[in-house]
Protein backbone atom coordinates (compact mmCIF):
# COMPACT_ATOMS: atom_id res chain seq x y z
CA UNK A 1 0.00 0.00 0.00
CA UNK A 2 1.25 3.49 -0.86
CA UNK A 3 1.51 5.71 2.15
CA UNK A 4 -0.31 9.02 1.99
CA UNK A 5 1.96 10.45 4.66
CA UNK A 6 4.00 13.43 3.55
CA UNK A 7 7.52 12.08 3.14
CA UNK A 8 9.16 14.97 1.33
CA UNK A 9 11.15 18.03 2.33
CA UNK A 10 11.33 21.19 0.21
CA UNK A 11 14.73 22.81 -0.26
CA UNK A 12 13.69 26.39 -0.94
CA UNK A 13 15.23 28.15 -3.93
CA UNK A 14 15.87 31.26 -1.84
CA UNK A 15 18.09 29.31 0.57
CA UNK A 16 20.53 28.26 -2.16
CA UNK A 17 24.08 29.55 -2.28
CA UNK A 18 25.10 31.93 -5.02
CA UNK A 19 28.30 32.74 -6.88
CA UNK A 20 28.43 35.85 -9.06
CA UNK A 21 31.35 36.94 -11.22
CA UNK A 22 31.54 39.11 -14.29
CA UNK A 23 30.51 36.22 -16.54
CA UNK A 24 28.84 33.65 -14.24
CA UNK A 25 25.69 33.69 -12.12
CA UNK A 26 25.42 30.33 -10.34
CA UNK A 27 22.98 29.06 -7.72
CA UNK A 28 24.00 26.09 -5.59
CA UNK A 29 21.34 23.71 -4.28
CA UNK A 30 23.98 21.95 -2.16
CA UNK A 31 27.15 23.17 -0.43
CA UNK A 32 29.68 24.16 -3.08
CA UNK A 33 32.67 26.49 -3.26
CA UNK A 34 32.28 29.26 -0.68
CA UNK A 35 28.72 28.20 0.14
CA UNK A 36 28.50 25.84 3.09
CA UNK A 37 25.32 24.65 4.79
CA UNK A 38 25.53 21.49 6.94
CA UNK A 39 21.91 20.77 6.01
CA UNK A 40 22.74 20.94 2.29
CA UNK A 41 25.54 18.44 1.79
CA UNK A 42 23.80 16.46 -0.91
CA UNK A 43 21.17 13.74 -0.80
CA UNK A 44 22.02 10.04 -1.14
CA UNK A 45 24.53 9.87 -4.05
CA UNK A 46 23.39 13.27 -5.38
CA UNK A 47 26.11 15.72 -4.39
CA UNK A 48 25.80 18.91 -6.49
CA UNK A 49 23.09 20.69 -8.49
CA UNK A 50 24.43 23.99 -9.81
CA UNK A 51 22.14 26.24 -11.83
CA UNK A 52 24.59 28.15 -14.04
CA UNK A 53 24.07 31.13 -16.34
CA UNK A 54 27.06 32.08 -18.47
CA UNK A 55 27.40 35.30 -20.49
CA UNK A 56 28.10 35.10 -24.25
CA UNK A 57 31.60 34.00 -25.16
CA UNK A 58 32.64 33.22 -21.58
CA UNK A 59 32.99 30.06 -19.53
CA UNK A 60 34.96 27.79 -17.24
CA UNK A 61 38.65 27.45 -18.22
CA UNK A 62 40.34 24.05 -18.08
CA UNK A 63 40.07 22.48 -14.63
CA UNK A 64 40.21 19.00 -13.14
CA UNK A 65 37.84 16.52 -11.52
CA UNK A 66 38.28 13.08 -9.98
CA UNK A 67 35.95 10.27 -8.82
CA UNK A 68 32.69 11.98 -9.77
CA UNK A 69 29.90 11.40 -12.28
CA UNK A 70 29.26 14.83 -13.84
CA UNK A 71 26.11 15.38 -15.87
CA UNK A 72 25.36 18.55 -17.84
CA UNK A 73 21.81 19.41 -18.91
CA UNK A 74 21.34 22.58 -20.98
CA UNK A 75 18.16 24.61 -20.55
CA UNK A 76 18.86 27.56 -22.89
CA UNK A 77 21.57 28.45 -25.36
CA UNK A 78 24.52 26.08 -25.67
CA UNK A 79 27.68 24.97 -23.88
CA UNK A 80 30.88 23.88 -25.63
CA UNK A 81 32.81 21.09 -23.94
CA UNK A 82 36.47 20.09 -24.39
CA UNK A 83 38.37 17.55 -22.30
CA UNK A 84 41.69 15.78 -21.89
CA UNK A 85 40.30 12.65 -23.56
CA UNK A 86 40.16 14.60 -26.81
CA UNK A 87 36.40 15.10 -26.82
CA UNK A 88 34.95 18.32 -28.12
CA UNK A 89 31.24 19.00 -28.59
CA UNK A 90 28.46 21.53 -28.20
CA UNK A 91 25.63 20.62 -25.81
CA UNK A 92 22.20 22.05 -26.57
CA UNK A 93 18.77 21.94 -24.86
CA UNK A 94 17.42 18.41 -24.63
CA UNK A 95 20.87 16.83 -24.64
CA UNK A 96 22.44 15.03 -21.69
CA UNK A 97 26.21 14.86 -21.38
CA UNK A 98 27.85 12.53 -18.87
CA UNK A 99 31.48 12.57 -17.86
CA UNK A 100 33.03 10.04 -15.50
CA UNK A 101 35.97 11.86 -13.95
CA UNK A 102 37.26 8.59 -12.49
CA UNK A 103 41.04 8.58 -12.03
CA UNK A 104 41.16 12.17 -13.25
CA UNK A 105 40.07 14.33 -16.16
CA UNK A 106 40.58 17.92 -17.30
CA UNK A 107 37.85 19.82 -19.11
CA UNK A 108 36.57 23.26 -20.02
CA UNK A 109 33.07 24.58 -20.67
CA UNK A 110 32.33 27.73 -22.65
CA UNK A 111 29.33 29.49 -24.10
CA UNK A 112 30.10 29.36 -27.85
CA UNK A 113 27.62 32.12 -28.70
CA UNK A 114 28.77 35.73 -28.86
CA UNK A 115 25.21 37.02 -28.45
CA UNK A 116 23.09 34.54 -26.46
CA UNK A 117 23.54 33.64 -22.77
CA UNK A 118 23.84 29.98 -21.77
CA UNK A 119 21.79 28.39 -19.00
CA UNK A 120 22.45 24.87 -17.77
CA UNK A 121 22.35 22.56 -14.78
CA UNK A 122 25.52 20.79 -13.76
CA UNK A 123 24.86 17.74 -11.60
CA UNK A 124 27.48 15.81 -9.65
CA UNK A 125 26.75 12.26 -8.50
CA UNK A 126 29.10 10.16 -6.39
CA UNK A 127 30.09 7.03 -8.36
CA UNK A 128 29.53 3.53 -7.04
CA UNK A 129 33.29 2.92 -7.10
CA UNK A 130 36.48 4.93 -7.14
CA UNK A 131 39.21 4.76 -9.75
CA UNK A 132 36.95 4.35 -12.78
CA UNK A 133 38.38 4.85 -16.24
CA UNK A 134 37.52 8.40 -17.35
CA UNK A 135 34.86 8.46 -20.07
CA UNK A 136 32.47 10.76 -21.91
CA UNK A 137 29.07 10.33 -23.55
CA UNK A 138 26.40 12.64 -24.92
CA UNK A 139 22.92 11.91 -26.24
CA UNK A 140 20.03 13.97 -27.55
CA UNK A 141 16.44 13.53 -26.37
CA UNK A 142 13.98 15.21 -28.78
CA UNK A 143 11.34 17.50 -27.34
CA UNK A 144 8.54 15.16 -28.41
CA UNK A 145 10.03 12.49 -26.11
CA UNK A 146 10.05 14.86 -23.13
CA UNK A 147 6.88 16.86 -23.75
CA UNK A 148 4.12 16.00 -21.29
CA UNK A 149 5.83 12.79 -20.14
CA UNK A 150 8.82 11.59 -18.18
CA UNK A 151 11.82 10.66 -20.34
CA UNK A 152 14.67 8.63 -18.86
CA UNK A 153 17.95 10.39 -19.75
CA UNK A 154 20.48 8.72 -17.40
CA UNK A 155 20.50 5.28 -15.78
CA UNK A 156 22.88 2.72 -14.30
CA UNK A 157 22.05 0.23 -17.05
CA UNK A 158 21.76 2.80 -19.85
CA UNK A 159 18.36 1.40 -20.83
CA UNK A 160 15.94 3.07 -23.25
CA UNK A 161 18.74 5.05 -24.87
CA UNK A 162 19.74 6.86 -21.66
CA UNK A 163 23.34 7.76 -20.95
CA UNK A 164 24.96 5.30 -18.59
CA UNK A 165 25.86 6.45 -15.09
CA UNK A 166 27.96 4.49 -12.61
CA UNK A 167 25.52 4.74 -9.72
CA UNK A 168 22.08 3.42 -8.76
CA UNK A 169 20.22 6.43 -10.19
CA UNK A 170 17.46 6.86 -12.74
CA UNK A 171 17.16 10.45 -13.95
CA UNK A 172 14.04 11.58 -15.81
CA UNK A 173 13.19 14.92 -17.37
CA UNK A 174 9.94 16.39 -18.66
CA UNK A 175 8.77 19.58 -20.35
CA UNK A 176 5.24 20.33 -19.20
CA UNK A 177 2.70 22.69 -20.72
CA UNK A 178 -0.24 24.22 -18.89
CA UNK A 179 -2.61 21.46 -17.78
CA UNK A 180 -0.10 18.62 -18.16
CA UNK A 181 0.15 15.98 -15.42
CA UNK A 182 2.77 13.23 -15.02
CA UNK A 183 2.71 10.50 -12.39
CA UNK A 184 5.49 8.44 -10.85
CA UNK A 185 5.52 5.72 -8.21
CA UNK A 186 8.54 5.95 -5.93
CA UNK A 187 9.05 2.39 -4.76
CA UNK A 188 9.85 1.18 -1.21
CA UNK A 189 13.50 1.54 -0.20
CA UNK A 190 14.02 4.17 -2.91
CA UNK A 191 14.54 7.91 -2.57
CA UNK A 192 13.55 10.76 -4.83
CA UNK A 193 14.64 14.28 -5.70
CA UNK A 194 12.55 16.63 -7.84
CA UNK A 195 14.27 19.70 -9.28
CA UNK A 196 12.22 22.48 -10.86
CA UNK A 197 14.42 23.73 -13.71
CA UNK A 198 12.02 26.26 -15.25
CA UNK A 199 8.52 27.55 -14.62
CA UNK A 200 6.09 26.63 -11.85
CA UNK A 201 4.97 23.10 -11.03
CA UNK A 202 3.00 21.35 -8.32
CA UNK A 203 4.01 18.17 -6.52
CA UNK A 204 0.91 16.48 -5.11
CA UNK A 205 -0.79 19.89 -5.15
CA UNK A 206 2.04 21.84 -3.50
CA UNK A 207 3.38 24.72 -5.59
CA UNK A 208 7.08 24.81 -6.49
CA UNK A 209 9.04 27.33 -8.54
CA UNK A 210 12.21 27.25 -10.62
CA UNK A 211 15.15 26.49 -8.31
CA UNK A 212 13.14 24.59 -5.72
CA UNK A 213 14.20 21.04 -4.94
CA UNK A 214 12.21 18.38 -3.12
CA UNK A 215 13.77 15.51 -1.17
CA UNK A 216 11.62 12.37 -0.89
CA UNK A 217 12.11 9.46 1.48
CA UNK A 218 10.18 6.23 1.17
CA UNK A 219 7.36 4.96 -0.98
CA UNK A 220 5.17 7.65 -2.43
CA UNK A 221 2.85 8.25 -5.36
CA UNK A 222 3.95 11.43 -7.11
CA UNK A 223 1.70 13.65 -9.20
CA UNK A 224 3.53 16.50 -10.93
CA UNK A 225 1.36 19.11 -12.65
CA UNK A 226 1.53 22.70 -13.87
CA UNK A 227 -0.88 25.52 -14.59
CA UNK A 228 1.52 27.65 -16.66
CA UNK A 229 4.33 25.36 -17.84
CA UNK A 230 7.49 23.91 -16.32
CA UNK A 231 10.61 21.84 -16.97
CA UNK A 232 11.54 19.32 -14.31
CA UNK A 233 14.18 16.74 -13.45
CA UNK A 234 13.23 13.73 -11.31
CA UNK A 235 15.88 11.54 -9.67
CA UNK A 236 15.04 8.02 -8.46
CA UNK A 237 17.91 7.18 -6.09
CA UNK A 238 19.07 4.00 -4.38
Amino acid sequence: MVSNAKTHLIHDRNARGRTQTGWLDSYHTFSFGNFYDPNRMGFRSLRIINDDRVTPGAGFPTHGHKDMEILTYVLEGAIEHKDSLGNGSVIRPGEAQIMSAGTGILHSEFNPSQTEPGHFLQIWILPNQKGLQPRYDQKAFPLEERKGKLRLIAAKDGRDGAVKIFQDVDLYTSVLEAGDVVNYHLLPNRYGWLQIANGIAKLNGEELRAGDGVQMDGEEQLEISTDIGAEILLFDLG
